[in-house]
């Protein structure tokens, strides 16, 4: 290291320190989550490398989500995102007020005006019949695209844009390695349900050879049948045995379960799906195809994101900043059950 490194290591010690502050912070995570991954060899050494690959991927997805859009009932009418994702400038509070959430946060922070939030909506693509006009013809029948958002929800919350982008990338890189957790739980799973089919295989072996004995051998009562039932038995148990061998042995497992996170976390893409999604819509949220008239349409990208193991599939997601202004009180369930009733 030259004189002027030691003397002044900013520029490649900005960014370490952060870096490997998420990293021991993640592996603690982990460690909590999984207890026995302490017992493996090296296990911090061999967990940071591929918490990197997953913290680089998720961050670079995350940096290219569009800007937060002012979230309220004033802006539906001038950004074309809050109008796209709202039916109408009422829904707006009243939807992201919903969030019990975005609730606790501002309890947290009873100095904050506003709060940045993701929110996340299931998106519905229909196709209906509809009119379009060219020059002076007008054509009836015509196959439209429509899109509406539904669902509205408020998860995550940070006090700047650029914290709440952090918070994302830890929750994401979380629900990785949660992954790679639900793999090591199925294979524990299948062990234990190999070993009990092992046993039973071997008490129904004794018994079968058990079942020759006295009077049955001396007479050869059956001979043929035990015979080609103890072959079939034993096909069986072989296969067991194949299975419960590919698996590892028990003292391997810990070091097993811990290359099994480690590749999960090393291979981020196979188990996050996102992108980004541009349309043009009309302000009835009617695709329009082509280059359009930009009078009478706004174009608008979001990400659509998917996580295997999430029971929600993909969702639409957009960041939004929101005032405690327009916060509304929780809704009260059995006012919102009433609704319903006639």
């Amino acid at each position: 290291m030259g004189i002027i490194d030691w003397l002044w290591p900013r520029r490649t010690g900005a960014e370490k320190p952060r870096e490997s502050q998420h990293i021991h912070a993640m592996i603690e995570r982990l460690l909590v989550l999984s207890p026995s991954l302490r017992l493996a060899r090296h296990y911090r050494t061999r967990l940071a490398p591929a918490l990197g690959t997953s913290f680089d991927y998720v961050r670079g997805l995350v940096q290219q989500m569009p800007a937060a859009h002012e979230a309220s009932a004033a802006t539906w009418m001038t950004n074309p995102y809050i109008h796209a994702f709202f039916a109408a400038p009422d829904d707006v509070p009243h939807a992201l007020s919903r969030s019990p959430e975005l609730h606790a946060w501002f309890d947290r922070h009873p100095l904050a005006r506003e709060t940045y939030a993701v929110l996340a909506m299931a998106m519905m693509e229909r196709h209906v019949l509809g009119v379009e006009q060219h020059g002076d013809m007008v054509h009836a029948d015509v196959v439209r695209t429509t899109l509406s958002f539904d669902d509205h929800q408020v998860r995550v919350c940070g006090e700047t844009e650029a914290d709440l982008r952090e918070h994302i990338v830890k929750r994401v890189v979380e629900q990785i390695a949660l992954e790679g957790l639900a793999q090591i739980g199925a294979d524990e799973s299948r062990r234990d349900a190999l070993e009990e089919e092992r046993a039973l295989l071997r008490t129904r072996l004794q018994l079968l050879t058990r079942q020759g004995a006295g009077t049955g051998e001396m007479l050869g009562e059956r001979r043929l049948e035990n015979l080609t039932e103890l072959a079939h038995l034993q096909a069986e148990i072989d296969a067991n045995e194949r299975k419960l061998a590919a698996l590892g042995l028990k003292t391997d497992a810990l070091e097993h379960e811990l290359d099994v996170i480690c590749d999960v976390l090393a291979h981020p893409q196979t188990y996050t799906h996102v992108e980004t999604k541009r349309v043009r819509l009309d302000p009835m949220n009617v695709v329009v195809e082509g280059d359009g008239d930009p009078r009478v349409h706004a174009e608008i990208e979001f990400p659509l994101a998917r996580i295997p193991a999430s029971p929600l599939g993909e969702r639409a997601f957009t960041l939004v900043r929101f005032a405690r202004a327009d916060l509304l009180p929780m809704p009260n369930l059995l006012d919102e059950g009433a609704r319903f009733v006639i």
